[in-house]
């Protein structure tokens, strides 16, 4: 669940990730990197995750934010960054009903405190 429903800037979201790190929580960030075609969210847009599930900010406006907090999750246990890719080719997303095909890279970090 969302520490705060509002919505964040990215300079909040990274405030809050500092403010939890230095707090002694496990943090990690999340970055969009790169999106191709239809995204929700620009390139640059964050997501910081605390290690009990905790997050702020949005990196897909909820489409992706699940997988992504999973793979934080373990991100933060190993150490190492991550780019995470997620995106449905325009054939197959006419077939499922999607009205855009984008592609979006994720880059998943953890925060040292």
């Amino acid at each position: 669940m969302s520490e705060n429903p509002i919505p964040l800037s990215d300079e909040q979201v990274l405030e809050q990730a500092a403010a939890w790190a230095s707090g002694g929580h496990k943090v990690a960030l999340a970055t969009v990197i790169e999106t191709w075609g239809s995204a929700p969210r620009p390139v640059g847009s964050q997501l910081a995750i605390r290690e009990d599930t905790a997050f702020v900010g949005s990196v897909s406006g909820g489409c992706i934010e699940g997988d992504v907090i999973t793979r934080a999750l373990d991100i933060m246990e190993g150490g190492k960054r991550e780019v995470l890719e997620y995106g449905v080719p325009d054939a197959k997303a006419w077939e499922v009903g999607l009205a855009c095909g984008g592609r979006i890279r994720v880059m998943v970090e953890p925060v040292e405190s």
